[in-house]
């Protein structure tokens, strides 16, 4: 019951540190996961992602208090509670996120995170299918892949998107974010390439790593002001595991801050009125609460090409059959292939906008159909001005946290949604698409003004699932930063956060990439050991953003 680290979260972070910490032999370590075993086929076949998200075992199922410029829409929050996290029930999608948004930490107050020194960690993680480069990696535990772009809707996204003005970039993930072109995956050998499969199946070998299933952490074990282990409950009974060393907590944007607050770390009033002894008066706990919301932009097609001819039950069992005989086919695939990041408006340094292309008419969860042969593109605006925050409902751990995500708070955020409309419809309109372009089935060609797409948005707008930044990494003066550069929690000893919740911003993309580099470097950090070296490789900027849209 003792040992030298603890770590709370066996998800996309905790499965990275749980094995960098063990890799030399010479630390013990407890990895704790509130959920169960991974191995199912639906958690292991990618295009069977819809479906693993909506095994219930496997979620948290938080959805958002009622948000007040969505009409009072509660916006669910999927959060992954099974061993590797939510990398074992996501879309599997690679995006590192653009450089400067790096380079923004580090001005932010979270030194030392620049793209510069975080692009080795980057490379570090990753095996790219295609191989390493200055910007790739080719022998860590994280194997990408890109997808075979054999449904031809796929390239007609690419090179419309070049017809409409846009640079095609050969890597949106190498020296080049900006433009359209192919998608990273973490699919592997046709299976689901999880932090599980990358980092924990190889840790659990060792005799040092004890993992804990099925576990419920209620708080922190504190003397003073040091963290000494945690209290959980394991199999109907209530035990207290001691860390010699450090606590590292990896529950991710809603869980982690949850767990702090819990444990007396958090806003004095907030805890006061819980009745929760105060440890450390953080401010910032839970605040800062920032997510990526999309529309589905949806055309019908005029050929029978899409994958509305694979969702019957005949055609979802052959599909099945052959993934399981040989890894390959439709099974094989998350369907998103290809993809775009462009910038809204002139006076835009970055991309602001993301795509995903996907060659059928459907929500992200399955549950949402249209009755003909579609395609759409996922769009949404990547820098939110909207910010929300994760609230205890009470101090019963069992309780689900509050969450105020408060989405399109912000004017800006609509603005930024008419554009994804408008860029979205007008890429839809060229040539390349024109042999597969039938009606525009959402939002429909009737819906044109500033008021009639601000109805849509408030209606249709979903989540794309990326909630971080609720324990923001910053200065130690920063009164609303949680924790230090070294991802120690400011003002208390032994205890580090290390996952999305320190995220000082969000990042340009999907962010489970993001969230195994961040923590493959804080376990250098944890370990004491030498960074690696900062990188010189250049990225693209567009020359002319000050002036120009594209």
């Amino acid at each position: 019951m003792v040992y030298d680290y603890i770590i709370v979260g066996a998800g996309s972070a905790g499965c990275v540190l749980a094995n960098r910490l063990t890799e030399d032999g010479t630390a013990t370590v407890l990895l704790i996961e509130g959920g169960g075993s991974d191995r199912h086929i639906l958690m292991a076949m990618p295009s069977a992602l819809a479906m693993a998200m909506n095994i219930e075992r496997a979620n948290w199922n938080y959805e958002s208090e009622p948000e007040p410029a969505l009409g009072g829409r509660r916006i669910s929050c999927p959060r992954g509670k099974v061993i590797g996290g939510s990398s074992t029930i996501n879309g599997m999608v690679y995006i590192r996120g653009n450089p400067l948004d790096f380079d923004g930490w580090d001005e932010a107050g979270a030194r030392g995170w620049a793209y510069r020194d975080v692009l080795p960690y980057f490379r570090r993680a990753e095996t790219r299918g295609e191989g390493g480069d200055g910007y790739r990696g080719h022998d860590g535990p994280l194997h990408t892949s890109y997808g075979r772009l054999d449904n031809p809707l796929y390239r007609a996204f690419i090179e419309a998107g070049r017809q409409a003005g846009y640079p095609v970039t050969e890597d949106v993930n190498g020296a080049q974010q900006e433009g359209f072109g192919r998608m990273d995956r973490t699919v592997h050998n046709g299976r689901r390439w999880s932090a599980a499969r990358a980092y924990l199946d190889t840790a659990r070998t060792r005799k040092n790593l004890t993992v804990w299933t099925e576990t419920l952490v209620e708080r922190i074990a504190f003397e003073g002001r040091r963290a000494v282990g945690v209290v959980c409950t394991r199999g109907g009974t209530s035990v207290t595991p001691r860390a010699r060393r450090e606590v590292v907590l990896a529950g991710g944007a809603i869980n982690s801050p949850q767990l702090l607050k819990l444990s007396g770390v958090g806003p004095a009033r907030e805890l006061a009125q819980h009745a929760i002894p105060l440890v450390a008066d953080r401010p910032g706990v839970g605040a800062n609460l920032t997510d990526h919301l999309e529309i589905y932009f949806q055309v019908a097609a005029t050929q029978p090409i899409t994958l509305y001819s694979s969702l019957g039950l005949l055609a979802k069992a052959k599909i099945g059959a052959q993934w399981l005989l040989t890894r390959d086919g439709l099974g094989a695939t998350n369907h998103f292939e290809s993809c775009a990041f462009i910038r809204s408006r002139p006076g835009v340094r970055w991309p602001d906008l993301q795509y995903h292309f996907l060659p059928a008419a459907i929500s992200y969860n399955g549950k949402d159909l249209a009755d003909r042969h579609g395609f759409q593109a996922h769009v949404g605006p990547m820098r939110s001005k909207s910010r929300g925050e994760v609230k205890l409902r009470s101090k019963d751990p069992r309780d689900k946290p509050a969450l105020f995500f408060n989405y399109m708070s912000h004017p800006d955020d609509w603005t930024e949604m008419r554009a994804a409309v408008r860029l979205t419809r007008e890429i839809f309109a060229r040539p390349a698409f024109a042999p597969y372009r039938g009606e525009e089935i959402e939002p429909g060609s009737a819906v044109q003004s500033d008021d009639e797409i601000d109805a849509f948005i408030k209606t249709r707008v979903e989540s794309a699932y990326h909630p971080c930044s609720t324990c923001r990494m910053g200065d130690a003066a920063d009164p609303m930063a949680v924790v230090d550069r070294e991802t120690r929690v400011i003002g208390l000893e032994a205890l580090r956060v290390a996952d999305s919740s320190i995220m000082p911003t969000i990042t340009t993309g999907n962010l489970n990439a993001p969230t195994i580099m961040l923590a493959e470097k804080a376990a250098d950090h944890i370990r004491g050991r030498p960074l690696l070296p900062a990188s010189n490789a250049p990225f693209y900027e567009a020359p002319n953003w000050q002036s120009a849209q594209r």
